[in-house]
């Protein structure tokens, strides 16, 4: 099982988005059977066979096991990813692009940042398991509380400043055989019960 799967096919996603899917989903952390899954759920079982095959056929869900009762066989499931996204490539060319948004210090260009991260990782995440390869990453996430919005600011400032040394530093264009790596460093309010009136 994946840690995270990334559906980057539309109708894939909108079979995994249906609320009664995606509960199943939920409860295919570990193998179950049509039938026990019914007992969950509260639905009959055959119609909890016919969301298992639209989840299985988008690969979803996969067959775990294969059990006989008599001259029955029961089949138990288990979800192909312990929790899933749905990729921006899913809404074609509606998705948001970063390319597209005008004012960079706005909250619509961060989002479209942070779109276009799970797009691209997520499509070097799928190449390198299908050439059998671990993708190098690094990721840094850490919070921090501002006294002042100046603060803010002084920090903001340093910030770029420290990376475009170290940029400059190691970014070697004419370096044969290197490979250009993207850097993105994005800051936002953590999310409160309730927003204060100022959120500037």
């Amino acid at each position: 099982m994946l840690d995270i799967q990334v559906i980057d096919d539309p109708t894939a996603a909108t079979v995994a988005l249906e609320p009664m899917r995606s509960r199943l989903l939920s409860e295919l952390a570990a193998p179950a059977s049509a039938a026990t899954l019914a007992t969950r759920v509260g639905l009959a079982r055959q119609k909890v066979n016919y969301h298992l095959r639209a989840l299985e056929t988008h690969g979803l869900v996969r067959l775990a096991q294969e059990r006989k009762w008599g001259g029955l066989t029961e089949r138990l499931l288990v979800a192909t990813a312990a929790s899933y996204v749905v990729s921006p490539s899913a809404l074609g060319p509606i998705a948001v692009d970063p390319g597209r948004e005008v004012d960079r210090l706005s909250a619509s260009y961060l989002i479209a940042l942070g779109a276009r991260v799970v797009r691209e990782v997520a499509d070097l995440v799928r190449r390198a398991n299908e050439s059998g390869k671990r993708l190098a990453t690094l990721a840094v996430d850490t919070e921090v509380r501002f006294r002042s919005a100046a603060d803010r600011a002084a920090f903001s400032h340093e910030l770029t400043e420290a990376i475009a040394k170290l940029v400059s530093k190691y970014h070697d264009e004419s370096a044969h055989g290197g490979r250009a790596h993207r850097l993105v460093i994005v800051a936002h309010p953590l999310p409160q019960k309730s927003y204060p009136k100022e959120l500037s």
